[in-house]
């Protein structure tokens, strides 16, 4: 049977399915005997027992969703004041017991075409970002953090098609950790660039981002990766989230075993380029999900360094809820390997209300106006969706 075909079939069958992007297409995951909605009193047994499970050889011995940034800060010890927003899941969890490989082009066409509203609004306007970005510079001042995400927001109201959604999005925007949900009262459509966790047996690999650039026609990726060597700031930013990443993994990891095993090579998306370093280590004996969890979770390339006093300062300030923005989605197999994405670049759709939330980070020589318009920047190709 084709892609198309199955597209069609999984669409009309109204079933709640998730795709995720693999090396060589897509996986794409439904009959769920299983779902968690994940609370913070059954966090903890979730993720112990997962590992307990008794077949660890079928393709399907896993759980895959998310975990929303709430439940992830809570998770490590670090509060949140409340916070108005849509009252969405925590996280939520599937078990699968079908998975359908893809090819790498998806193609699909919606039957129905639905009546899409172009207009975002923005929850933070350009004379607010600056209010937050000038506080937040003087923390920096201050010793209190080195490095602070201001996270974005941009609203809409539409009825969408997120699998068409979904489609488009990979024919303009291809990224190596997409993936979609779809439930019969919710969906989230994203393209993120970014690999947090990939733990296969002992060994274990993050992949952080930091830097961005603005493609244009005078660019390619050597001169990119010229701008961000020769750019004080980005420069700074990046080492910082390296070093924090590095901190993260050497919890878990064999001393001396952490290594960086790509330094700062650029990678080429539709309307920008990034800055990308990948780290690995061997795990500890004797390490749990939770204890890897634990460790990398939220992703600091999303968050700010250090990581812990950085969130307390974010979650003050922050007067809406993130939801799934930087938290993160992905996998935990039976036999204890996972992967999972930090979850940026993606859409919450959530009773026909839409969700678009972005963030840049802010160092001693960041620029407000810079910053608010790269947030635009990373928004932009999801927004397109909608005209």
């Amino acid at each position: 049977m084709t892609t198309q075909n199955y597209l069609k079939i999984i669409s009309k069958s109204k079933k709640p399915f998730v795709i995720y992007k693999s090396n060589k297409g897509f996986d794409l995951y439904t009959n769920f005997s299983k779902k968690i909605i994940l609370t913070n009193k059954n966090i903890h047994s979730f993720i112990n027992k997962i590992s307990k499970n008794k077949s660890k050889n079928k393709s399907t011995d896993l759980y895959i969703g998310f975990f929303g940034y709430k439940i992830l800060n809570n998770l490590i010890g670090v509060k949140l004041p409340k916070q108005k927003g849509l009252k969405f899941p925590k996280g939520i969890f599937y078990k699968p017991e079908t998975k359908i490989t893809l090819e790498n082009k998806l193609n699909y066409k919606k039957e129905e075409s639905n009546r899409l509203n172009g207009d975002f609004k923005i929850n933070i306007n350009k004379k607010a970002y600056k209010k937050i970005f000038d506080k937040f510079k003087k923390r920096i001042k201050s010793g209190q953090t080195y490095q602070i995400k201001i996270c974005t927001k941009y609203k809409n109201r539409s009825k969408i098609d997120p699998l068409d959604f979904y489609c488009r999005l990979m024919k303009s925007n291809m990224a190596p950790e997409a993936f979609m949900i779809k439930d019969k009262d919710y969906s989230i459509i994203s393209c993120s660039p970014e690999n947090l966790i990939t733990k296969i047996k002992n060994f274990i690999t993050t992949k952080p981002i930091a830097g961005t650039l603005k493609k244009s026609k005078k660019l390619n990726k050597t001169k990119a990766l010229s701008f961000f060597k020769k750019n004080i700031k980005e420069t700074k930013e990046h080492n910082m989230i390296v070093d924090m990443e590095r901190s993260d993994l050497s919890k878990i990891c064999k001393p001396g075993s952490v290594k960086i095993i790509k330094k700062k090579t650029v990678e080429e998306y539709k309307d920008l380029y990034h800055y990308v370093s990948l780290i690995g280590g061997k795990l500890k004996k004797k390490i749990s999900s939770l204890d890897i969890i634990k460790a990398m979770m939220p992703g600091g390339s999303v968050v700010g360094c250090p990581k812990i006093s950085t969130l307390n300062l974010l979650n003050t300030q922050e007067k809406e809820s993130r939801n799934i923005y930087t938290g993160s989605f992905g996998y935990i197999k039976f036999n204890g390997d996972m992967r999972f994405n930090i979850i940026i670049r993606s859409i919450l759709d959530y009773q026909n209300r839409s969700e678009i939330s972005v963030a840049s980070g802010v160092v001693i020589d960041s620029n407000s106006r810079h910053e608010f318009n790269e947030n635009y920047i990373k928004a932009k190709s999801l927004m397109d969706l909608y005209k």
